[in-house]
């Protein structure tokens, strides 16, 4: 989740290189990143064509949904800054992977009318996964919204979230986020070894891949605190 990490310098990055080339040697390390500064901030079109041509012709990236729509205006009266946000990712062109709507836990089930009305708007040309963190969430009518629109459950590794593995998409979005208050995620270095629940995780993926599904995995730097090692870790499992 993200590359712009100067705290990689020495034990994922070369020492001594610029932060403006640090897209380019992670993927080439990695097929794919999860954009978290979406969440902040709509990117400039700059910013996405650089993005683009910073990496790799079959690199994918995959956007958080900004934190206006999905937090601050939880879905509503949001089609401004939802066409706008479109517009900008789309420059990304054949590298434009999921969109990742990510909700706090003050989005409850009184709001899932918004939620059904709001996938219903989307292009259906874009892959779309839901991360909510709210308990009460997790019921029949919600996993419905999301398969009626092919949209993902984002499978998470979170101790706030039961761990459930409901598919609803013919895709599979999963996030390993960890607990916050076990690691900084600042060293660049191990902190929790993370090996047992990696190689769990990779069972698990492992067979959505032989059942024919795509799947997209990021680690978050707060999983083990060493989310490159992490996703090398993985990738090792799933070729076994």
């Amino acid at each position: 989740m993200g590359w712009s990490y100067n705290f990689w310098k020495g034990t994922f990055y070369p020492a001594d290189l610029d932060s403006n080339k640090f897209l380019t040697f992670y993927s080439k390390e990695f097929d794919t990143v999860e954009v978290d500064s979406t969440f902040y901030r709509i990117p400039r079109e700059e910013t996405a064509t650089d993005w683009k041509e910073q990496t790799p012709k079959n690199f994918i990236f995959s956007l958080k949904f900004p934190r206006i729509i999905t937090h601050i205006k939880m879905l509503r009266d949001c089609q401004r800054e939802t066409q706008v946000f479109l517009d900008r990712v789309k420059l990304l062109q054949e590298k434009l992977g999921p969109l990742l709507l990510q909700f706090p836990s003050t989005f409850k089930q009184t709001n899932l009318a918004s939620l059904s009305d709001f996938l219903n708007t989307l292009p259906r040309k874009y892959h779309y996964a839901v991360e909510v963190r709210n308990k009460s969430l997790l019921i029949p009518e919600f996993f419905s919204v999301l398969a009626e629109n092919n949209v993902s459950y984002a499978w998470t590794e979170n101790p706030t979230m039961p761990s459930i593995d409901k598919k609803t998409s013919d895709f599979i979005y999963a996030r390993l986020e960890g607990d916050r208050k076990e690691v900084a995620g600042t060293t660049g270095k191990t902190e929790i070894n993370k090996s047992i629940t990696t190689n769990k995780w990779a069972e698990k993926l492992k067979r959505q891949i032989n059942e024919g599904a795509e799947v997209f995995a990021y680690f978050s730097k707060y999983y083990s605190g060493n989310p490159t090692s992490d996703a090398h870790e993985l990738l090792k499992h799933l070729k076994e």
